[in-house]
C-alpha cells in the first residue's frame, strides 16, 4: 500500500465514526476494486432511483482524475504525437488515465427494452450478461437490500465468475447473500443510508485510485 493511500484511510476513518466498525469491511471491498483493475476487469453498477444516479456518480469518479490529476505517459503522449502531430500531442495532454466503469442504468435504451421485452427485473442481468467478464466486480446499490433487478444483477454477475459489492442499508435485505462483501450502512431510512453510500463509495474510488496511479 503506498504511504499516500495509508493517509487517506486515516483521514476517512478519523472523520467518519460511524463507519469505522465497517472499517474491515470496507477495506476488502477497497482491495478487491483494485485487484479487479489490476487484472484488467471491469467495474458494473446499478440501482434504482437515487443509487441509479450514485451508480452514475462513481462511474464520474473511476473514468476521470478525481483526487489525482492521472496523466497519460510519456509514451502515449509521444504516440498521439507521432500519429496525429501537434493536434494528437495536445489531445494527449488533455487526457486522463481511466478506469473502465459502466452505469448499468444510463442506458436508455437497453434498459427500457429489456424492461418492456422481458421484464423489469432483468434489466440489470442483461447488462451484465453482456458486459460481465471474469475479474471484474459488480457493484449492487439498494438501501433496502431488496432490489429484485439488483439481485437479478447478483446473480448473472455470479454466473460470469465476477465479485459482488453490495451497498445497503442495516439490514442487507436478500442482496447480502449474493454478495461477496456486503456493506451495510448503519441507518434504515433510505436518504440516510444513502448520504452513508456516498461516503463508501469516494472512499473506495479515491483509495483505488490512489493505488493504480
Amino acid at each position: 500500500m503506498k504511504d499516500r493511500t495509508g493517509r487517506l484511510i486515516e483521514e476517512f476513518f478519523d472523520g467518519q465514526k460511524d463507519l469505522r466498525p465497517m472499517k474491515d469491511s470496507i477495506l476488502l471491498s477497497a482491495d478487491m476494486l483494485a485487484d479487479a483493475y489490476h487484472n484488467n476487469g471491469m467495474v458494473l453498477i446499478c440501482g434504482n432511483g437515487g443509487s441509479s444516479s450514485d451508480a452514475q456518480h462513481i462511474v464520474g469518479e473511476l473514468m476521470k482524475g478525481f483526487l489525482l490529476k492521472r496523466p497519460l505517459s510519456r509514451d502515449d503522449v509521444s504516440w498521439f504525437e507521432k500519429n496525429y502531430g501537434a493536434d494528437g500531442k495536445n489531445l494527449a495532454e488533455n487526457l486522463q488515465g481511466a478506469l473502465p466503469a459502466i452505469a448499468l442504468g444510463a442506458h436508455t435504451s437497453l434498459t427500457s427494452a429489456v424492461a418492456n421485452d422481458l421484464g423489469a427485473d432483468s434489466v440489470y442481468a442483461q447488462g451484465v450478461l453482456g458486459y460481465g467478464k471474469e475479474n471484474g466486480v459488480l457493484i449492487g446499490i439498494s438501501t433496502s437490500g431488496n432490489a429484485r433487478n439488483v439481485i437479478a444483477a447478483a446473480m448473472a454477475a455470479r454466473f460470469k465468475k465476477m465479485k459482488v459489492l453490495g451497498l445497503t442499508g442495516s439490514s442487507g435485505g436478500k442482496l447480502k447473500g449474493y454478495c461477496d462483501i456486503c456493506l451495510t450502512a448503519p441507518a434504515a431510512e433510505t436518504y440516510l443510508v444513502q448520504q452513508y453510500h456516498l461516503a463508501i463509495y469516494h472512499f473506495l474510488c479515491a483509495y483505488v485510485e490512489s493505488e493504480l496511479f
